[in-house]
């Protein structure tokens, strides 16, 4: 996968793990059953937050170190 590309996936894995986190979505697990004991909000928000790390983990190493040595936003003059 190209950089770009693998950038912009890391935005999309941002935005769409926020958006799984929104109060209006996260209510919708807010029901009274349990699974094993434990509600079922509690299992949500769990997976959710490991599905972001193991999300995050798999696409930061497909990233290639920055070897420039320059702050982002810097350019050659």
């Amino acid at each position: 996968m190209e950089p770009r590309k693998r950038v912009s996936a890391m935005l999309a894995l941002t935005v769409f793990g926020a958006l799984l986190l929104v109060p209006p979505l996260v209510l919708v697990f807010n029901q009274p059953i349990s699974h094993f004991g434990v509600p079922q909000i509690v299992i949500y928000l769990f997976l959710v937050w490991l599905g972001l790390i193991i999300g995050t983990a798999w696409l930061s190493r497909t990233l290639a170190p920055d070897t420039s040595g320059k702050p982002d936003g810097l350019e050659d003059e």
